[in-house]
């Protein structure tokens, strides 16, 4: 029983968000920032499997999300919503269908995670890099010229599935999703990791001649990999769609990837919880950043001297991003837990702790 105790803690953590929720103890602002946070740790935990636990470069991580949320918000419209015609299936459904949902972008991003996978069997380092950086241009300029999805302009409608489920029972449903893809995720990744195939990919991380030399299907493995890695980041992609209502191609460009990066060398490479953690601290610091009065305050040294200067906190926070980047580069490249998990730093907590 001892060994559940974390389990048990997780789990009336979860209950508790859910019914501050229900009670609205906590307003909208709180609710959607504690989303965010769900959606950014399972960014972050499904990069980390990249670049982290497999050792190969990609900066196109938003590409998949990208995928993921028009997938997941065309069906969604599809089936409860009335911009591509009625709905094909009543409300009373949505509360059930919403989890299919979000999996049909997952699936589909992951198959679009094959775009990567396949030219990475003959790159490594910098060169795939650059390819997963072109795949997110070629997968937002792609969507920009679809006119049937808005292009452009975005596409919306999916607030519409959102109410079915709040009309049919009226629960804090889209919390209740975020927490349990979130769990789902790291549940998942920590089974991965932990088996066969993730044992594969780790050995490719350190010597992938050697991994091929002991029999290692590498090519297999790099491709398994980058798959669960995309549709995961697809699932993040539908949760966001759904709690903004609202997709655009530009919100999925190169900056967004640049967050993922931040989050997973923040954490540290290969580490799940390193992951979990930088994301959560990461979503705070993107809250805090948005205050003027904040960025007003941090740089009066600067105003001092150039009072004609008036800082946006829009601008500065996109500065402050890729500066904290580099610091961690410099700095601390093996970020907050190195490729070690909370119990390696914390081993007390095997006690308490059982989690395969």
């Amino acid at each position: 029983m001892q060994k559940y105790t974390l389990n048990i803690l997780l789990g009336f953590l979860c209950v508790g968000i859910l019914l501050l929720c229900q009670y609205d103890i906590i307003d909208a602002y709180i609710q959607t920032v504690l989303m965010f946070v769900g959606i950014n740790i399972i960014m972050s935990t499904s990069l980390n499997l990249v670049n982290g636990n497999m050792g190969e470069f990609s900066c196109g991580h938003a590409a998949f999300m990208c995928v993921g949320a028009y997938a997941s918000s065309v069906v969604s419209v599809a089936l409860f919503g009335t911009k591509l015609g009625g709905p094909l299936l009543p409300e009373a459904w949505a509360m059930f269908a919403f989890p299919l949902v979000i999996l049909s972008g997952g699936v589909v991003a992951a198959f679009a995670g094959i775009i990567v996978a396949l030219p990475s069997f003959k790159t490594r380092g910098d060169y795939l890099a650059i390819i997963t950086i072109a795949v997110n241009y070629m997968i937002i300029s792609a969507i920009e010229n679809m006119s049937f999805i808005g292009g452009p302009r975005g596409f919306q409608g999916m607030k519409d599935t959102v109410w079915a489920m709040l009309d049919t029972v009226e629960l804090p449903w889209m919390p209740f999703w975020v927490l349990f893809f979130t769990l789902f995720t790291i549940w998942i990744i920590r089974r991965f990791v932990s088996s066969t195939y993730g044992k594969g990919v780790n050995a490719i991380c350190q010597d992938e001649v050697a991994a091929e030399i002991m029999s290692v299907n590498t090519n297999k493995m790099k491709l398994i990999n980058f798959m669960l890695s995309s549709g995961l980041a697809g699932l993040a992609g539908g949760l966001f769609a759904h709690i903004i209502g609202y997709v655009n191609p530009q919100s999925f460009n190169i900056l967004k990837s640049t967050e993922a990066l931040v989050m997973v060398y923040l954490g540290g490479m290969g580490s799940l919880s390193g992951a979990v953690i930088s994301a959560i601290l990461f979503t705070a610091l993107l809250e805090v950043l948005r205050s003027q009065a904040i960025i007003d305050f941090l740089l009066t040294p600067v105003t001092f001297f150039i009072p004609d200067w008036e800082p946006s906190a829009g601008v500065i926070k996109w500065v402050m991003i890729p500066l904290l980047l580099i610091m961690i580069m410099q700095f601390r490249p093996e970020g907050l837990m190195g490729n070690k998990e909370l119990v390696d730093v914390f081993p007390r907590l095997r006690k308490f702790y059982k989690f395969k």
